[in-house]
């Protein structure tokens, strides 16, 4: 037994020394395949998971290439250069004007004051309606089809209170707008939904809930308002139409209301139009007009001029 022992220790000399010799190229493998990799442009992530205060795991720390980094989200395009002309010729007249290319995302705002809607709030109203049947899991009723095809094709004032007060008024089209993220809107007092108080901006998001995709409103509810907007009566044509290329259908709805202290007019519209090829959604919103009329060609005018300073380079 003694004697073996000289032996066994030389073997486990060589033994150890063989050990220690793939060890080191084990670890300098490691470092050039590293050095490899960040060498050539990938990405490298250190993430010893930890928990955070609610207990999901989450990444310690992360080194990523700047190939990787967050697409930041577009910044509107200001109209300024390409309205403040027009908006120079309007005395008495307040204008704010909304425009999104719906295939690149990109916006483009001129003016952020709050503006009554005057019939252009019979959407919102629509999408409010509709979001509330979807809660209670059933179809809008013969009536209410009835009321919403004459408040939208027709803008039918009659059918639109009735609807009104089966949102529940203000409060009904208050809670359905944090929904569909409506954050610069707010319902007219009492049976009053035409003084409803909008920006440019927040019509363009409640198109984008009408004609984009997703939730809240469920695609048959999208395309039933869809739908409606696309079949208004011909006298109420005109608006943010006035962009479109010849041969394509417009979506949109108009207000115009006078109000009753200053004997001026607010004159709006709202829309999906198909210009140069692309699609865009639009909005357009205007008070202070002497009539009607003058309104009218105004927010035409302020549609052109919008659409071409948004497509110049």
């Amino acid at each position: 037994m003694h004697e073996d022992m000289p032996g066994r220790r030389r073997r486990s000399r060589r033994e150890q020394r063989r050990r220690r010799k793939a060890k080191r190229r084990r670890v300098t493998w490691a470092v050039t395949a590293a050095v490899l990799l960040l060498g050539g442009g990938g990405t490298y992530a250190a993430t010893k998971a930890h928990q955070d205060d609610n207990g999901t795991p989450t990444a310690r720390r992360t080194l990523r290439s700047p190939q990787s980094s967050p697409t930041p989200t577009p910044v509107p395009m200001d109209l300024k250069p390409a309205l403040d002309p027009l908006a120079a010729t309007l005395s008495g007249n307040e204008l704010s004007v909304a425009l999104l290319d719906t295939e690149s995302g990109k916006w483009a705002t001129y003016g952020d004051g709050a503006f009554d809607t005057a019939s252009i709030v019979k959407v919102d109203i629509l999408a409010t309606l509709l979001l509330q049947a979807q809660d209670a899991g059933r179809e809008l009723t013969a009536k209410e089809r009835a009321y919403a095809a004459d408040m939208i094709e027709n803008s039918d004032n009659d059918a639109t209170s009735a609807l009104w007060t089966a949102i529940g008024s203000a409060v009904g089209l208050d809670a359905a707008n944090k929904r569909l993220g409506l954050s610069q809107t707010q319902g007219g007092g009492g049976t009053v939904w035409g003084v409803t108080r909008t920006t440019a901006q927040d019509q363009v998001r409640l198109l984008q809930n009408v004609f984009g995709e997703g939730p809240p409103l469920s695609a048959a509810s999208r395309k039933y308002i869809q739908d409606l907007m696309r079949h208004i009566a011909k006298s109420q044509q005109w608006g943010v139409s006035a962009v479109a290329d010849t041969g394509t259908t417009t979506a949109l709805k108009n207000g115009w209301l006078q109000r009753s202290a200053t004997k001026k007019w607010d004159v709006n519209s709202i829309g999906r139009v198909e210009s140069g090829g692309r699609v865009y959604l639009m909005a357009v919103l205007l008070n202070g007009c002497t009539t009607e009329e003058a309104g009218i060609k105004i927010v035409e005018q302020a549609a052109r001029v919008a659409m071409k300073g948004f497509a110049s380079p």
